[in-house]
């Protein structure tokens, strides 16, 4: 429990320094939407546009592992949505929604706590399950909250004004025009290498930040908010990893490292892009904030105690 602590206190530390800031009046109620702003638009385009850049063929390509991982939190995304939108909900809060139970903060705390519990090997699958995890899963999250945002009723021109939303949107941009480098076997230049690691290097930092600036904000949590979150938390410390486990192990057969793997990351809390979504599409994002605080301090517990039964 000591390590996974160790690994997860600089998250609560950068969403403290948020709220603390907020709270004394160092920055404003705007610094919140504005911070969120550079991380979609410059940080974290930067960041996935460097992962799929460096990611190698022969280490992203193990189909095992990519179908019970990806099926798991697809799963797990998809069966949200469908439960949200009986309430009725919007489909793009449902999205999000969505999104909070199956989006593991695979690349903030995935890295660290796979290599000192699973060692240096568990690097590798864990680079796939974060460009599940951030590219395609964030990707389709887009895409439903795109279309949930259009009035157009003519399903031609919906999904031209779709696809014209999406070509702007600089999440989806970034890591299709990366994906070009290792295709084309283009190297990155040493200056163009340092750039985008000083840059992608701020969004996870500035999106926790974010995060405690708008806790900060005095509001009246409703009985159905926490009902919710208690839902997402559920779908998303107990359910997808239990999914992910069965899939895993008993459905595609894998080894015991990509097994743990894949439970390991799936078992994490959940990351900071839905929040990001929600404050970029100006969605309501309370639920949001409470499902990453809390899934972030409950995961300590379920995360040890998964460590201790795998031994």
């Amino acid at each position: 429990m000591l390590s996974t602590l160790s690994i997860v206190l600089p998250i609560f530390a950068l969403i403290f320094a948020g709220w603390l800031a907020r709270r004394t009046k160092i920055l404003s109620p705007q610094a919140s939407s504005e911070i969120n702003r550079f991380v979609v638009w410059l940080a974290l385009p930067a960041l996935l546009f460097d992962i799929v850049a460096h990611a190698r063929w022969s280490d992203v390509w193990q189909p095992g592992f990519i179908a019970a991982f990806g099926l798991g939190s697809g799963i797990v995304f998809a069966l949200t949505i469908a439960v949200r939108l009986r309430r009725p909900r919007h489909l793009a809060d449902a999205a999000i929604d969505g999104l909070n139970a199956g989006y593991a903060n695979a690349g903030f705390i995935g890295f660290p706590l796979a290599l000192v519990a699973l060692g240096h090997d568990a690097l590798a699958p864990t680079l796939v399950a974060t460009i599940i995890t951030v590219c395609v899963l964030f990707a389709a999250a887009i895409v439903l909250i795109e279309t949930g945002l259009q009035t157009e009723k003519r399903r031609s021109r919906l999904a031209a004004k779709v696809g014209l939303s999406l070509l702007k949107n600089p999440l989806l941009v970034s890591p299709l025009l990366g994906a070009i480098v290792p295709l084309a076997g283009f190297t990155i230049p040493a200056p163009a290498e340092t750039f985008l690691k000083l840059l992608g290097g701020a969004a996870s930092p500035c999106a926790l930040v974010a995060l405690g600036l708008f806790l900060a904000a005095e509001r009246q949590p409703s009985e159905s908010d926490f009902g919710t979150t208690t839902l997402l938390v559920f779908l998303k410390l107990i359910c997808q990893p239990v999914l992910t486990w069965v899939l895993a192990a008993h459905v595609f057969g894998l080894p015991p490292l990509l097994t743990h793997t894949a439970v390991l990351i799936a078992a994490l809390p959940t990351g900071t892009g839905p929040f990001m979504l929600a404050e970029f599409y100006n969605r309501e994002a309370s639920i949001t904030c409470n499902t990453v605080l809390i899934s972030t301090i409950l995961s300590v517990f379920t995360v040890s105690a998964y460590l201790a039964v795998a031994g």
